[in-house]
């Protein structure tokens, strides 16, 4: 097998266990295809390699190693032949920079060999190996049960996570800041639907894979996989709540900044209320022209002004007495 290089590209890595007679052993990704013992195989490709296109054993039909190598893939369970091909997402080792929040893994499914395909590293791949370690993957359908339920566990703990980030932004509603909080909860709704992009989907894909008819799933494999897509499914109905949560509390801060927005101007209008008529009073009286009446009175100036305290407390008590003060 092999894996081109350039100085850009790194190539693909390629790793090879082989479970037999009770004890896990690594061995050459080129002798996958010919391995004609009892054991489980189990080969990982993980990176993109020359021109993006790893390298894929000939064992693996042109159909499938079309969908194992694809740029773009969503979840999906296929029976082709006596084996399945399935397509899941799951959470990174590292952040992922792209659109996907989460990173695919595709697995060709045969009895005694398994190969997966990853682009970047897949964190539930950890405890599989471990599954592994132990002895208790023994074909195909033990790995893919134990893969959904890592890639489950995995994501648990960040749908939680959002709905407790959700419930904060609820207790902070109104005493925060009205703009601060319109950008998380919209990172937040974002998240939200990113993830059940590929969360209902991996659902499906389980249940199609727990119906699949062949020998090497077993009752208990079926099991695993159905409380799997449960899961999975939980998860999704979880990320559609925090979605309709996030999309309501929008609105709700739309309508506290409205509301705001209309207090502010509410007592803009009052203060001009109050000036309007001292504005007129006083615009009138300043006209440098002959014949303002009191010009030549001592006391003329404070009689204005006694006026004017009579026009704004006038005007104060009309607006009391409208409720408008209380608004």
């Amino acid at each position: 097998m092999s894996v081109g290089m350039d100085q850009h590209t790194p190539p693909a890595s390629l790793r090879a266990l082989v479970l037999e007679d009770g004890q896990v052993r690594e061995i050459a990704p080129e002798a996958v295809t010919a391995y004609s013992g009892g054991g489980f195989v189990w080969l990982h490709i993980e990176g993109t390699g020359t021109n993006g296109r790893p390298d894929l054993p000939p064992y693996v039909p042109q159909m499938a190693a079309s969908a194992l190598l694809a740029r773009e893939t969503r979840p999906r369970c296929d029976e082709i032949d006596s084996a399945a091909l399935i397509n899941l997402r799951g959470t990174g080792l590292m952040s992922v920079g792209d659109s996907d929040p989460l990173v695919s893994i595709r697995v060709w499914v045969e009895g005694r060999r398994v190969t997966s395909v990853s682009r970047k590293p897949l964190a539930a791949l950890g405890k599989v190996e471990t599954a592994m370690q132990a002895g208790r993957l023994t074909d195909g359908g033990d790995f893919v049960s134990a893969l959904a339920q890592a890639i489950s566990i995995e994501l648990d703990p960040k749908i939680v996570e959002l709905g407790e980030e959700l419930d904060n932004c609820e207790e902070a509603i109104e005493s925060g800041d009205v703009y601060s909080l319109r950008r998380r909860i919209a990172v937040l709704r974002s998240r939200a639907i990113a993830l059940r992009r590929f969360i209902a989907p991996d659902r499906n894909a389980l249940a199609t894979m727990a119906q699949l008819e062949f020998a090497w799933i077993s009752h208990e494999d079926r099991l695993h996989l159905r409380d799997a897509a449960d899961r999975f499914a939980r998860m999704a109905e979880e990320l559609e709540a925090v979605r309709e949560r996030a999309a309501l509390l929008h609105e709700q801060l739309t309508d506290l900044r409205t509301e705001q927005i209309d207090r502010r101007s509410l007592a803009i209008a009052v203060v001009a209320f109050i000036f309007l008529p001292l504005t007129f009073v006083t615009g009138l009286l300043g006209m440098n022209v002959a014949g303002i009446p009191f010009a030549d009175h001592e006391w003329a100036f404070w009689g204005v002004v006694a006026f004017c305290l009579v026009i704004s407390a006038a005007v104060i008590g009309w607006f009391a007495v409208r409720q408008w003060l209380a608004d």
